[in-house]
């Protein structure tokens, strides 16, 4: 049976920063339309070249460039939802888009992870990727489901198989970040829709999204567009993701880097509009650097501050964003590095207003699994969200009667007042845990056992055997069809 489950808790904020003006909002916009027009996209797609000729766009056959004119752009668009829902298999935890709301999950995709027994490195399996969606289903903090590590074990066919592990340990959305294909992603759609009960259902309430990545510079993956154009049939969001990084593949200015990546995201977007107008689609940018002295990929510099821009250029026009939080170039948890990197992460999210943000657990630059991890980033997750609430500000809580009547060099122990609210003024973190006789506990310590804990005590509601069975039908016939040499 699952433990019991607390309200999910999202960050919530009226309270907003700017990291770009309307002005260079405005610029970088005009940037990524004369990039669209002028440069264009590479789109190795025959049926994504198809859709475009039949739109008018300039299409080069040899090349596959696609070039956009402004005014096929922003017709396009016009018709991207700024907000939608993203279902989940338990109708109470459905996420409603919405402004000022922040949901948040795990990273993704780790293709190892500390044995929770042993604590040494392995590759990582889809018993793995079932146990960190269980963790992540009993965190009220994690809104929805990322396949966080890589089920190895797999084959070819482990993103589907990472689906069917999530599906199975939580009753939150599921989006995955692997699956790549138009095959793939037929088989993926027949399997929601079996848990939905139906396509037409699927489309009102689709219980799992998609991350696709584009290519830096200026070119669209194949298998990714080719999935993408499946799933937007079928009404499923889509993440359309561009991890430019400066000086290598991207410019090495932050604007210039952001403008190539937006204009990536809005022509695969376009793509996705005239195909089929409606489809609900996210804008995500996540940059990184290369170290001139080492050629190494650094995610997160001193300077980051093209971390956040790119949600309002997102919101610009007018489409929901996925940012990304708490990625880390340690190669453990628990260090000043592991938290330094990451402090004002969520902090700042909540500011700025993406609609999804990825995501708690891994280090050593998004590639191992610590499970402790996890724990501790949900820390820092909380103390952002306590950060943003609103203070509560009434004649109960100015409570100037308990001062009159205690009064200069007294004592506030023995009012009421303070046994009412003494005991939840003070919420404990993993830095205030108790021991037996020596204080305050080691934090990552208190983090291990607590993720232990929920492995053993939280279980969450079954998928129906009737459902489970077909799911691994459908598994088996895809087995069999993508898993060939």
């Amino acid at each position: 049976m699952p433990t019991e489950r607390l309200p999910l808790q999202p960050l919530r904020s009226s309270r907003r920063v700017r990291f770009l003006t309307d002005e260079q909002l405005d610029d970088l916009q005009a940037a990524t339309l004369e990039i669209l027009e002028r440069v264009g996209v590479k789109f190795p797609s025959d049926r994504a070249l198809r859709i475009f000729e039949e739109h008018g766009a300039d299409v080069d056959r040899e090349t596959q460039v696609v070039r956009l004119a402004p005014d096929l752009v922003m017709r396009a668009m016009a018709t991207v939802p700024r907000y939608f829902t993203m279902a989940a298999r338990d109708p109470a935890l459905d996420l409603v888009l919405q402004d000022g709301v922040s949901w948040f999950t795990l990273d993704g995709c780790g293709m190892e992870t500390i044995d929770v027994e042993t604590g040494q490195p392995r590759p990582s399996t889809k018993a793995d990727v079932a146990a960190a969606a269980r963790v992540a289903d009993y965190l009220p903090s994690i809104g929805f489901v990322w396949t966080t590590v890589s089920a190895r074990d797999c084959g070819r066919t482990s993103p589907l198989h990472e689906m069917d592990a999530c599906w199975g340990a939580t009753v939150k959305h599921v989006q995955s970040v692997t699956m790549m294909g138009a095959a793939p992603c037929r088989y993926a759609l027949e399997m929601a829709t079996v848990l939905a009960g139906s396509r037409e259902e699927l489309r009102r309430r689709p219980n799992f999204s998609l991350v696709v990545c584009t290519i830096s510079p200026l070119l669209q993956d194949h298998d990714g567009i080719e999935g993408a154009l499946v799933l937007a049939e079928a009404g499923v969001p889509v993440v359309l993701l561009s991890m430019p990084t400066l000086g290598t593949t991207a410019p090495a200015t932050k604007a210039g880097a952001l403008a190539m990546a937006d204009a990536e995201i809005i022509s695969a977007t376009v793509l996705l509009q005239l195909a089929y107008p409606g489809a609900p689609v996210f804008h995500s940018t996540m940059q990184a650097w290369a170290d001139p002295r080492t050629a190494a990929y650094v995610g997160y510099p001193l300077d980051g501050r093209a971390r956040y821009a790119p949600v309002e250029m997102a919101h610009h026009w007018g489409m929901p964003s996925l940012a990304a939080c708490y990625g880390t170039d340690s190669p453990r948890p628990g260090t000043w590095q592991s938290a330094a990197e990451v402090a004002l992460d969520p902090f700042l999210a909540g500011l700025v207003g993406p609609e999804i943000v990825t995501g708690l657990g891994l280090v050593r630059t998004y590639t191992l699994l610590y499970p402790e991890a996890v724990i501790l980033d949900d820390d820092i997750y909380q103390r952002a969200r306590y950060a943003l609430l609103d203070m509560e500000v009434t004649p109960e809580t100015l409570a100037l009667d308990v001062v009159a009547n205690v009064g200069p060099a007294g004592h506030f122990l023995a009012e009421k007042h303070t046994r009412t609210y003494m005991r939840d003024a003070m919420v404990r973190g993993l830095t205030h845990q108790l021991g037996a006789a020596t204080g305050y506990r080691d934090p990552v310590e208190v983090a291990r056992e607590k993720v232990r804990w929920i492995l053993e005590t939280h279980h969450p509601e079954p998928l129906e055997e009737t459902v489970q069975a077909e799911l691994t039908r459908i598994l088996a016939a895809a087995d069999r069809e993508l898993n060939i040499s």
